[in-house]
């Protein structure tokens, strides 16, 4: 449409929507970046399994206020579910994702098949150590952080993004996915984004679909508890009393707990003290059929 069909319409071209490009296959991929390359634009990744929520899209408005062009990977991994997972019912909701990076203006899509990403023969796998073996979600998912690191590796040299986005919410990813691309010589810099929370503290999931009405009351206690924990610590509490305590308060909640434990924010190794810090609690607990991640600094 003309600018001057615009006029008569009472549109204009910035108020047309910006439907971002998908693209499904890496020579598309390719051709788009290094068009943006040639004019020297800056390129962020917000890698995704797709299920965007708000805290998606505050990921989004972060990279596009570092990057010239914003790319959004929507791609849910299977190597990173085990079979007793919930990989068939984690939710796709790719029609309404696209609706929303369009009111974002977002720039381009990668939503490439799992032939796409694991071919016929595929047989490289990224193991990660250091933060990925610190004895929090990698024991009790041990295929976990392989499954992330692999596509993670895959993703970044696919798009080379100067900036690659995650949030804090999946703490012990964002310590991978830094330690990985600095491991292995990429140009892209890991930026990690405040975790985005419902106004009674609970976290922002795709999971929290999971949750039946009861659970969705009782959930924010995993937080109440994380901040009341990290509070008694900054006190110089005994890190052991209050986490002692901090576990019994999710527990009364209806949670059954996988871990709440206080580390070193940067290694991850176990804390004994709050004069080691800097500190992060993290937390992962289940309730009903939901099993809920989170963490705060302390």
């Amino acid at each position: 449409m003309c600018l001057r069909c615009n006029a008569m319409t009472g549109l204009s071209s910035r108020s047309k929507p910006h439907i971002p490009r998908v693209i499904r296959g890496l020579p598309a991929l390719r051709f788009a970046l290094a068009r943006w390359q040639a004019r020297r634009h800056k390129i962020a990744l917000v890698p995704t399994m797709g299920a965007l929520h708000a805290g998606h899209l505050a990921l989004v408005r972060l990279a596009q206020r570092r990057a010239d062009r914003v790319i959004v990977s929507i791609f849910v991994n299977p190597t990173q579910f085990a079979p007793n997972e919930d990989l068939t019912t984690y939710p796709r909701t790719f029609a309404a994702d696209i609706a929303a990076l369009t009111a974002l203006r977002a720039d381009l899509v990668w939503a490439p098949s799992a032939e796409t990403m694991y071919p016929s023969g595929f047989a490289t796998r990224v193991v990660p150590e250091g933060p990925g073996t610190a004895g929090l979600e990698d024991a009790f998912r041990p295929h976990f952080f392989t499954g992330v690191a692999t596509v993670v590796a895959k993703l970044l040299i696919q798009c080379q993004p100067d900036f690659a986005v995650f949030g804090e919410k999946d703490y012990q990813q964002l310590k991978v996915v830094t330690r990985l691309a600095r491991d292995l010589g990429l140009k892209t810099r890991i930026v990690g984004a405040p975790t985005v929370r419902e106004k009674d503290g609970l976290a922002l999931s795709s999971r929290n679909a999971y949750l039946s009405p009861g659970e969705r009351e009782a959930a924010p206690a995993l937080h109440r508890a994380l901040a009341d924990g990290a509070k008694k610590i900054a006190a110089e509490t005994p890190i052991a009393a209050a986490l002692e305590e901090a576990r019994a308060s999710v527990e009364r909640a209806g949670f059954t707990l996988d871990y709440l434990e206080a580390r070193h924010a940067d290694t991850l190794q176990p804390a004994g003290s709050y004069k080691e810090g800097p500190l992060r609690l993290l937390v992962a607990a289940r309730i009903g059929k939901t099993r809920l991640i989170d963490n705060v600094a302390i």
